[in-house]
């Protein structure tokens, strides 16, 4: 028998470990592409337009129609703005990244505005940004689950037909559903640090979601212990459990002129 607060401890843990597992499925790879085409913040000024849509979702009353129409008012806005930046897919990296912060900046200060005169304002917004993770039940996570194996069939199987569109709409869904689950910040952490330290690796697969694991089950747990946001606490343990490895791979005597982190 384990002690009532282990137990209870371990209710609220391991589904939100479960959840971080769901998010890194899609975000390993799908961050290994962000890299290679150079658009590091596509994924932040996504999932901020995301975050919009789910906020003009609540302020016309659609929540009462249906947990469903809040999903596709969120999708659609990330469609739309992931379709606004495929339009500039040619233009320099400089010019695209601009473009991007643009996006990010327009979505997130309509959200301020917003919320401005909601009295929940201020709660709502951070619930956007670092996610509630620690209140994800197994129930939250079953369609979501669909979503992403229809995503990583498509994306590994079918990624040379998407043809040169077919990213961004793939890509918008996946932040969409996981920004609900776990916020912009952990989004963004989990597409982008993983990814990132496992650049020149000789598994480079292996280390990415080794990575993401550590991370999520390291951050979940020192924020139990220590009464922390978890979502705040798991992104910088992914950081750390990133450098570790970089700096393990320094040691051992790989390669590191190009490190990148």
């Amino acid at each position: 028998m384990m002690p009532d607060g282990l137990g209870a401890q371990l209710a609220i843990i391991l589904p939100a470990l479960l959840a971080g597992m769901v998010v890194l499925s899609t975000h390993v790879p799908l961050g290994r592409e962000v890299l290679q085409r150079g658009i590091i913040f596509l994924d932040l000024a996504i999932a901020q337009m995301a975050a919009l849509g789910l906020i003009v979702a609540h302020f016309a009353g659609l929540e009462a129609y249906g947990a469903w129409l809040n999903q596709l008012v969120a999708i659609g806005a990330a469609v739309i703005g992931a379709s606004l930046l495929y339009q500039v897919r040619h233009a320099p990296t400089g010019i695209q990244e601009a473009l991007i912060g643009i996006l990010f900046m327009l979505a997130a200060t309509g959200s301020i505005l917003l919320l401005s005169k909601d009295p929940h304002g201020g709660e709502r917004l951070q619930e956007m940004l670092v996610g509630q993770i620690l209140w994800v039940e197994y129930s939250d996570l079953v369609m979501i689950a669909l979503v992403y194996l229809a995503v990583l069939w498509l994306w590994f199987g079918w990624r040379q037909k998407l043809g040169s569109y077919g990213f961004y709409p793939v890509f918008a869904i996946t932040i969409t559903l996981s920004t609900q689950l776990v916020g912009v910040y952990l989004v963004f952490a989990s597409l982008i640090i993983p990814a990132l330290a496992s650049l020149q690796q000789k598994n480079p697969w292996l280390i990415a979601y080794g990575i993401g694991m550590t991370g999520y089950v390291a951050g979940l747990l020192v924020s139990a212990l220590i009464d922390l946001p978890s979502g705040a606490t798991i992104a910088w343990s992914l950081a750390v459990v990133a450098l570790l490895v970089t700096g393990l791979r320094r040691i051992s005597g790989g390669p590191h002129a190009d490190d990148p982190v």
